[in-house]
C-alpha cells in the first residue's frame, strides 16, 4: 500500500498503516511522529524526513527507512526490526526489550539506554559507524555492537560509555584507544564464542547495507561486559 503523507499529522497517518493489511510505502513524510508505534506485524518503508520516536513500541513489524532518523527510535520496543539507512539521533533502543535495530551510519548520544532482557527476548543495537556519550547507560540486558566504520580517526565511542552498566554486553571493532570506561565494566579481547555470538548480526547488517562480512571482521573485536550487580556503590558510594 503507497501512503502519500504529505498533509497528515502522526495520528491521520498511523491510523492508515494500522488500517492497512498490506505491507506499506510511506512516501512525503515531514517529520511525523511515533510511526508504526506499536505495530505488529507487516513491514513499512519510508522515505522523507522522520518525527521522533519511530517503531516506539514496536510488537513484531519491519520498519526500514531510506535516509536518517531522529531521537528515539525503537523506544520501548519489544520485537521486530528497524533498519536505517543513514544516521540516527539520541536515545535509539530507549528500554527496549526484545527487537533488532540496525543503523548504517552514526547514533547520537545515549543509544542503548536503559536496555533490557526480558523472558526470552534480547534487544539487538548495530551501529556501523559511532556512537555519541553515554553509549548503553544503565544497560541492563542485551547486546550492543558498534563497528566504527568511517570514524576519521575519532574514538569509535563519545565519553562516559557505560555508565551504570549491569548487564548486557557491548562489543565494538577497532580500536577502543582514548575511551574512557567506568571502573564498574570490564574489557576483554572477543573470543571465538563472542564472535559467533555476533555473527548473525554482522552478517544482517551487510545484507541490508551491502557490506562485505568478511572485510568487517577482520579487525580486533573488545567485549566489555559489567564486573558488578550494585554499579551505583562504585559510583557513588565509598567502600
Amino acid at each position: 500500500m503507497l501512503i502519500d503523507a504529505k498533509g497528515l499529522d502522526y495520528a491521520a497517518l498511523n491510523k492508515l498503516i494500522k488500517n492497512s493489511d498490506d505491507d506499506c510505502k510511506i512516501e512525503n513524510c515531514l517529520g511525523q511522529r511515533f510511526i508504526a508505534d506499536g505495530l505488529a506485524k507487516g513491514s513499512v518503508t519510508i522515505d522523507g524526513i522522520l518525527g521522533n520516536a519511530l517503531g516506539a513500541y514496536l510488537n513484531g513489524a519491519q520498519i526500514t527507512v531510506n535516509g536518517n532518523a531522529q531521537d528515539a527510535v525503537g523506544d520501548t520496543m519489544n520485537d521486530g526490526k528497524i533498519v536505517i539507512h543513514g544516521s540516527i539521533g539520541d536515545t535509539a533502543g530507549y528500554a527496549m526489550r526484545g527487537g533488532e535495530i540496525y543503523v548504517k551510519g552514526n547514533a547520537g548520544y545515549r543509544a542503548g539506554i536503559h536496555m533490557k532482557e526480558y523472558r526470552d527476548k534480547k534487544p539487538i543495537i548495530v551501529i556501523g559507524g559511532r556512537t555519541g556519550s553515554f553509549l548503553g547507560e544503565y544497560q541492563a540486558g542485551g547486546l550492543i555492537i558498534v563497528l566504527g566504520r568511517n570514524t576519521d580517526g575519532k574514538p569509535t565511542v563519545g565519553n562516559f560509555p557505560c555508565t551504570g552498566m549491569h548487564g548486557g554486553k557491548m562489543i565494538l571493532r577497532g580500536s577502543v584507544k582514548g575511551i574512557k570506561f567506568p571502573n564498574q565494566v570490564t574489557l576483554r579481547d572477543a573470543t571465538a564464542d563472542d564472535m559467533a555470538e555476533i555473527m548473525p548480526f554482522i552478517k544482517n547488517y551487510c545484507e541490508y547495507f551491502n557490506f562485505d562480512v568478511d572485510e568487517l571482521t577482520s579487525e580486533k573485536f573488545t567485549v566489555i561486559t559489567p564486573d558488578s550487580k550494585k554499579p551505583y556503590k562504585q559510583m557513588y558510594v565509598a567502600n
